[in-house]
């Protein structure tokens, strides 16, 4: 069904996450993957969703040869605490310090996705409160030495062992935390390709 509503429309997905794309093939929404180089810096005074939403944008700004057919997704996720973006770590050492600051906390996880066409443009975003447990030191090594920590945004996969034995509520969307408001994205999908 979801195919058959897109046919007309070639959805191109600028990530190279192989979570967000496995979320397409599980919608049943066809997609040409097109990653381009991004330098993603965001103004300091952003905060929240203000962060993503602007580097969403900004990841879509590279795709000036939008064609009346095509529209381009672009997204941005960010671990948000203590007012300031937990983006990706850059070493294991960064990962265990993030994890560790994370320990015994709620912290939000925010998306934003940014879908372009040759005409128009719309961003959404979506949040999500994740807490943790208070982990002990043997568990986020255990996590960091023996997962992938190094590209999620906060060091940590939710679907992987450190979520769980470690997060004990979530509120919002499971799959945002994964990487994408699946729910939001099938939406608004359907709403521009029906307008």
């Amino acid at each position: 069904m979801t195919r058959d509503f897109f046919a007309d429309y070639e959805i191109i997905l600028a990530s190279g996450s192989p979570r967000r794309q496995q979320f397409f093939r599980d919608l049943g929404i066809p997609v040409t993957v097109d990653v381009r180089k991004v330098d993603e810096v965001f103004p300091e005074h952003l905060n929240g969703a203000a962060i993503t939403d602007y580097l969403a944008k900004l990841k879509s700004e590279v795709f000036s040869d939008i064609q009346p057919n095509q529209i381009v997704i672009t997204s941005d996720t960010i671990v948000w605490f203590q007012k300031k973006a937990m983006n990706k770590p850059g070493s294991h050492r960064e990962a265990k310090e993030m994890i560790q600051r994370l320990s015994g906390h709620t912290h939000q996880v925010i998306t934003s996705v940014c879908f372009t066409t040759h005409n128009d443009q719309k961003i959404v975003n979506y949040t999500t409160d994740v807490t943790f447990k208070n982990l002990s030191e043997d568990e986020i090594d255990y996590y960091v030495n023996n997962y992938h920590p190094m590209d999620k945004a906060g060091a940590y996969g939710i679907q992987e062992w450190i979520g769980l034995i470690g997060i004990t509520e979530i509120k919002g969307s499971y799959f945002n935390v994964v990487g994408l408001p699946t729910h939001l994205v099938y939406e608004t999908l359907r709403a521009m390709v029906s307008s």
